[in-house]
């Protein structure tokens, strides 16, 4: 089996006597959809932070494409892409100038730059549209943008926060296949979404609850476990014990 590129040890987060993480241990490997699902208020976002070099664990061992969370942060962020469940492009410049503009901070080349914003345009099927402002872009557009240029710079990583919120179903099954032939070119894919029927759509899942893991499998066999005709009976009955509210 292939190395794992995140893999995490009993990692914890506490705020005082809250903890908003309690001590998970989980691998993802190259490649991988990998759902990362739970409530409002199960630790989720916490989580995400930590890995993505935002926020040192209180304890726990943790890496992320080779590098170690707490010494090696700055090596992590080169290393990943990320979409934030608010969206992250400037609406106030053009498609083209936030494609060039986030393609430097990935520190792309200016030959690369022109190679892969013409790709991503071409791909996204936006020729007609570089020189219109972001802010003018239906939201589905915006979200296929954002995923786009978060991985602009072919990241081992990328990780995605509920990148789908606030989409109509077309749009998000789009969004999908764009997730899927990032994962094909060997890019793997950390999600977390509140829609459970994309759950379905994950290589494996794993299910939060108050801060802990309780399930981790693919989406077949915890159907399977539960007795479940779907990811939303299995996260129903996981998380009906919940502590925490939204």
């Amino acid at each position: 089996m292939k190395e794992a590129v995140i893999k995490t040890e009993k990692l914890s987060k506490r705020f005082g006597d809250f903890v908003a993480v309690n001590e998970i241990s989980f691998e993802v490997f190259p490649g991988e959809v990998f759902g990362f699902l739970g409530a409002n208020g199960a630790g989720k976002t916490t989580a995400m932070r930590m890995l993505c070099g935002l926020s040192i664990p209180s304890s726990g061992i943790a890496t992320v494409a080779g590098f170690d969370v707490y010494k090696q942060t700055e090596k992590i962020k080169k290393n990943i892409g990320y979409m934030s469940q608010k969206f992250s492009l400037y609406e106030d410049l053009t498609v083209l100038e936030n494609i060039r503009f986030f393609g430097g901070i990935y520190g792309l080349s200016d030959k690369q730059l022109k190679e892969k914003s013409n790709e991503l345009i071409l791909t996204l099927g936006l020729q007609n549209e570089t020189k219109k402002l972001v802010g003018a872009l239906p939201l589905g557009w915006k979200q296929k943008l954002s995923f786009s240029v978060a991985i602009i710079h072919q990241p081992k990583i990328v990780f995605l926060d509920e990148p789908t919120g606030g989409v109509d179903p077309v749009t998000r099954r789009q969004f999908w296949d764009l997730i899927y032939k990032a994962a094909n070119s060997g890019i793997t894919i950390f999600v977390t979404t509140h829609y459970m029927d994309e759950a379905e759509y994950c290589n494996r899942v794993s299910m939060m609850v108050d801060g802990s893991i309780k399930a981790l499998d693919s989406p077949a066999n915890l159907k399977k476990q539960f007795s479940a005709s779907s990811m939303d009976e299995v996260f129903f009955e996981l998380a009906r014990g919940a502590k925490r509210g939204e």
